[in-house]
């Protein structure tokens, strides 16, 4: 009897951590489009899931027919952590940042940091309902703290 209970548990094991669903699975509330009108324009940011653990993001500024590109985001799981592993235009010699998700993340909020980074060293977003998002930038700046907020609606 315990030679048939021992393999019968470690398959139970394995099926299980197949079961386990991603970090990133459960983020699929932030694919799609969203805008916020800001007095530079409008800025959008459009997610799409490039597969089971990596979402690709672009950020960018509508202003007068004009398209202005600002950034391109890694949203990436690694070691059961979420990295932000954003690139900015004109920024850092052109090479990605990578913010690491905090404790204090969970399905509907996410938080990340990087103590390193000039400015900002923590992204926020938090889900506030399904049409609608809440992200920030915030960090030390000249040595004050200071933060930019953006409350973003879901346009597709």
């Amino acid at each position: 009897m315990k030679t048939k209970l021992i393999p019968a548990i470690i398959g139970l094991l394995i099926i299980g951590s197949w079961t386990q669903p991603s970090e990133i699975h459960k983020l699929e509330w932030l694919l799609g489009t969203w805008e916020t009108k800001t007095p530079k324009g409008s800025l959008y940011e459009t997610w799409i899931k490039k597969n089971d653990t990596e979402f690709h993001g672009e950020s960018y500024y509508l202003k007068n027919k004009d398209t202005i590109h600002f950034e391109s985001v890694r949203l990436v799981e690694k070691d059961k952590k979420l990295h932000y592993i954003v690139s900015v235009k004109g920024q850092h010699d052109e090479q990605p940042v990578d913010f690491i998700s905090t404790p204090n993340s969970t399905s509907t909020s996410l938080v990340f940091e990087n103590r390193q980074n000039d400015f900002p060293q923590t992204i926020t977003y938090k889900k506030i309902r399904k049409d609608s998002l809440f992200a920030e930038i915030s960090g030390l700046m000249n040595g004050k703290m200071a933060r930019q907020a953006f409350p973003m609606k879901k346009i597709k």
